[in-house]
């Protein structure tokens, strides 16, 4: 099991948004701060691109393992393991737990995306490949650029932040459209109601902009959403 650990520091993103005073130490502004930004993205870039194409699960962190929901987790990620896609999480507990266990008991990359925050998410231990990020911006770049589908469990509001960022990217071509599933209909029929009946009803997105959504109550069905659309690309066989 490989990890690259970093030692915390768990204010960085706050620091970096925060605008500095006159007399602070040039060493601890914003200048100096690109060169970590900058070893992040080279750190990710150089262990990530030696993967295969990746598939990115998201769910809330706080879903306990006897949840129904953690299993439906875990059993998706199974199946996209053996495919042969490699499983990205953002490493800590909860459905990302679940996600990288699927992959690492198929035998397959399970590799995790950590963040560091002020009350320190520890990497859970399903991962062959555990990198930590101090920016958010960074490890949301790392998702983005190397997986070639989203499936998105229930979750806080950094699972919504991720479903709304690829959901940008795709509307406005800023990616190549790739599968966004949605777990679990119950969950998630509010939003897409309002979607539908306040969003594009105010005409602020275009009815074809919901299809770039689809969802599934089954973790096989959920699985083949993703791994046909990767076959059709040729991503697997």
């Amino acid at each position: 099991m490989q990890r690259k650990r970093h030692r915390s520091c768990p204010s960085d993103d706050r620091e970096l948004l925060r605008v500095p005073k006159h007399d602070e130490d040039f060493t601890q502004t914003d200048p100096w701060r690109v060169f970590r930004i900058l070893g992040e993205f080279v750190e990710g870039f150089e262990s990530l691109s030696k993967l295969g194409p990746a598939v990115s699960i998201f769910g809330s962190a706080r879903t306990p393992a006897d949840a129904p929901m953690y299993a439906a987790a875990r059993e998706t990620a199974r199946h996209v393991a053996e495919a042969g896609l490699t499983v990205l999480s953002g490493g800590g507990p909860g459905i990302m737990q679940a996600a990288n266990e699927g992959a690492y008991n198929a035998g397959g990359e399970s590799v995790g995306l950590n963040i560091e925050l002020p009350h320190e998410q520890d990497p859970n231990p399903f991962q062959t490949l555990s990198l930590d990020y101090h920016y958010f911006f960074v490890r949301k770049v790392m998702f983005v650029k190397y997986s070639i589908a989203f499936i998105i469990f229930p979750g806080g509001f950094g699972t919504m932040d991720e479903l709304f960022e690829s959901m940008t990217l795709a509307q406005t071509g800023k990616i190549e459209q790739f599968p966004i599933v949605l777990y679990g209909r119950d969950y998630w029929q509010g939003l897409l109601d309002w979607l539908r009946d306040s969003m594009l009803e105010a005409g602020c997105i275009s009815a074809d902009n919901l299809d770039l959504i689809q969802i599934s109550d089954d973790p096989k069905e959920a699985a083949d959403l993703v791994i046909n659309a990767c076959r059709d690309q040729g991503y697997v066989k």
